[in-house]
C-alpha cells in the first residue's frame, strides 16, 4: 500500500464566524487553502487572507487532499457528503473533517457512505469560541482512525494549541457534547448568582473577580461577557437527541435548554442581571 503524502491544499467550507479565521491560519501556515460558501459576497474577504475560492463543494473536493466543513446542522452536512458534492473519486485519499456540531449517528452515517468514494470522514470539533478562533489557540477533539488523525495532525496544529484523539468516528461530537453541556450548565448557574447578588445591593463586577479565585471558578465566568448564546438551544437540543438514542435521562440538560431558549436574547454584560 502506498504511504498518503503529507497534505498540502486544504479546503474549507464555511467562511463564518469560526471558518474564516481558520482559513487564515492555515494559509500562513504555508497550506494552499480553498474556500467555498454559499454567500459568495464572503469570496473578498477569503482573497484577503490567501485562500481561494471555489463556486461548489465538487470543485473544492477536486482540489483538496483535506476538506474542514464548518457548516450549521446535520442536514447541512448530509447535502455535502454526496457523489455530486465532496465524494470525487480520483487516486488521492482525501479526509473529509467535521468541525461543525452534530449528532454523532451523523458523522457515523456519513462516513460509511464515504468510504466506497476512497474518502475519510472524521469529526474533528472545536472548543473555546470565537477568540480562541482568531488566536488560533482552539481545542480540537479528533475522533477517526489514528492513521487518518496523525496525516490530519498538523492541518489541525495550524489553528489549535491542543489536539485530542477521542477515539473513533463520533467520539469527538460526544465531547463536544459533554462540553457545551458543562458549559451552558455554568453560564446559567453564573447568570442566577450575579443576579442574586446584584438584588442584594453588591457589586457584580467585584464577586466575580473574588469568585474567580474560589472553587466556583470557571471558562464562562472567566470570559465573561462573550456569550451571545446564538448556539445554546441547538447545542443543547443535540444533547437530548443523543440522551434519547442512548435512553438514559438527563434532567438537568433539559431544564438547561428551555432556560437556554429563555436567555439566548442576553448577551450577559454586567450591568444586566434580571432573571
Amino acid at each position: 500500500m502506498t504511504t498518503p503524502t503529507a497534505i498540502r491544499t486544504v479546503g474549507v467550507i464555511g467562511a463564518g464566524r469560526m471558518g474564516l479565521p481558520i482559513v487564515g491560519h492555515l494559509a500562513r501556515k504555508g497550506f494552499t487553502v480553498v474556500v467555498h460558501d454559499i454567500d459568495d459576497g464572503k469570496r473578498e474577504a477569503v482573497s484577503t487572507l490567501g485562500a481561494g475560492w471555489a463556486g461548489s463543494p465538487a470543485e473544492l473536493a477536486r482540489a483538496c487532499e483535506a476538506i474542514l466543513v464548518c457548516v450549521g446542522f446535520d442536514q447541512d452536512m448530509r447535502e455535502l457528503v454526496t457523489p455530486d458534492g465532496l465524494l470525487q473519486k480520483d487516486e488521492r485519499t482525501t479526509i473529509v473533517a467535521v468541525l461543525s456540531t452534530v449528532h454523532p449517528a451523523t458523522v457515523q452515517e456519513l462516513a460509511r457512505v464515504a468510504r466506497p468514494f476512497g474518502v475519510h470522514v472524521v469529526d474533528a470539533t472545536v472548543c473555546r469560541g470565537g477568540r480562541a478562533a482568531d488566536e488560533g489557540t482552539l481545542l480540537s477533539f479528533v475522533g477517526g482512525d489514528p492513521s487518518v488523525v496523525e496525516r490530519l495532525r498538523p492541518v489541525v496544529a495550524s489553528y489549535a494549541t491542543d489536539i485530542v484523539h477521542t477515539g473513533e468516528v463520533g467520539t469527538a461530537q460526544v465531547a463536544k457534547a459533554a462540553n457545551n453541556m458543562v458549559m451552558w450548565a455554568c453560564l446559567i448557574a453564573n447568570h442566577e448568582a450575579l443576579a442574586l447578588a446584584t438584588r442584594f445591593g453588591m457589586d457584580a463586577e467585584l464577586l466575580r473577580s473574588a469568585l474567580l479565585g474560589s472553587s466556583a471558578e470557571n471558562y464562562v465566568l472567566r470570559n465573561w461577557g462573550i456569550n451571545t448564546m446564538a448556539w445554546a438551544e441547538d447545542d443543547m437540543e443535540i444533547v437530548q437527541k443523543m440522551a434519547h438514542d442512548a435512553g438514559i435521562g438527563l434532567p438537568q440538560a433539559g431544564l438547561n435548554r428551555e432556560l437556554c431558549r429563555t436567555l439566548k436574547p442576553k448577551r450577559f454584560r454586567l450591568d444586566e442581571y434580571g432573571v
